[in-house]
């Protein structure tokens, strides 16, 4: 199989990138996207990783060999060099949002026993927790007061009879579409993608990249599944976010990122699939 991929007219490579690509060409013929604008972006990425993540080492990369290397005219070469790829910059509202969730979750302090968010106190005093001290602890460019009011306008947070502070279901699961859940659809899919790459390109498996699957089952069974994988992948992904934030608070910080991921995926395949696990 290693032989195949790494063959240099790429055709091993073909059916798993049109079955990669097929939900993505959906995504974008219902939101407007046309195969020229595609092409138009393709065209610059394939130059900014052919300039950047192919140049040899002491040696300055040149036109025709970005020319040779992605198979675009070098005068459209000349034209995008240096242009930089497209980024796709975090919102701030998005990461001060999300830093604040994860403490929620994570922070003994914030949570029960069972590792749920705590209804929050509006505000506190001392070592009391509270909403006041949950938004401090994280940011103190803003007044907690002006993160409640936003939180409870876009739904991610509501007020229980005892005037507390509920964090909401919407607050884990983005709405549909939305600038939040755009953002970790760039980021996910690309960390996901990234590891398997480099898997493959890899003599050895760098990352951990596996799914369990069954085939041919009934739709009772496949939605009772899914439904149990959904609990385990959040007691997972908590206990993962309990564990980074502890082991954050005497780290002194750097330039590396980390990301933990976990997908449910089911739906109705083609007939004549026998059951199968990996």
């Amino acid at each position: 199989m290693s032989d195949e991929i790494g063959s240099t007219d790429g055709s091993a490579l073909h059916a798993p990138v049109a079955r990669l690509l097929r939900p993505l060409v959906r995504l974008f013929v219902a939101r407007g996207i046309t195969f020229p604008a595609l092409t138009n972006l393709l065209r610059e990425l394939y130059v900014n990783v052919a300039e950047y993540d192919f140049a040899l080492p002491g040696k300055e990369q040149t036109d025709s060999r970005v020319s040779l290397l992605t198979g675009i005219h070098r005068k459209e070469v000349r034209r995008l060099r240096g242009a930089g790829a497209p980024v796709s910059a975090v919102p701030t509202v998005v990461s001060r949002t999300s830093r604040i969730i994860a403490r929620w979750l994570a922070d003994p302090r914030f949570t029960d026993g069972h590792g749920r968010p705590l209804p929050l106190p509006r505000l506190g005093s001392g070592d009391a927790a509270s909403f006041e001290a949950l938004v401090s602890g994280v940011t103190r460019d803003l007044r907690p007061r002006a993160v409640l009011d936003e939180w409870l306008d876009r739904g991610l947070a509501t007020l229980d009879g005892a005037d507390r502070v509920v964090l909401a279901e919407a607050a884990y699961v983005p709405k549909g579409g939305g600038e939040a859940q755009l953002y970790y659809f760039g980021r996910n899919l690309h960390d996901h993608i990234a590891a398997s790459v480099a898997n493959v390109m890899g003599e050895a498996p760098r990352f951990l990249e596996r799914a369990v699957h069954y085939d041919g089952l009934s739709e009772e069974l496949a939605r009772r599944l899914e439904a149990r994988a959904r609990e385990i992948a959040m007691e997972a992904l908590s206990q993962a976010n309990r564990e980074a934030h502890a082991a954050c608070q005497s780290d002194p910080g750097g330039t590396h990122r980390w990301n933990f991921g976990l997908y449910v995926y089911a739906e109705a395949a083609a007939s004549g699939q026998t059951p199968a696990a990996r």
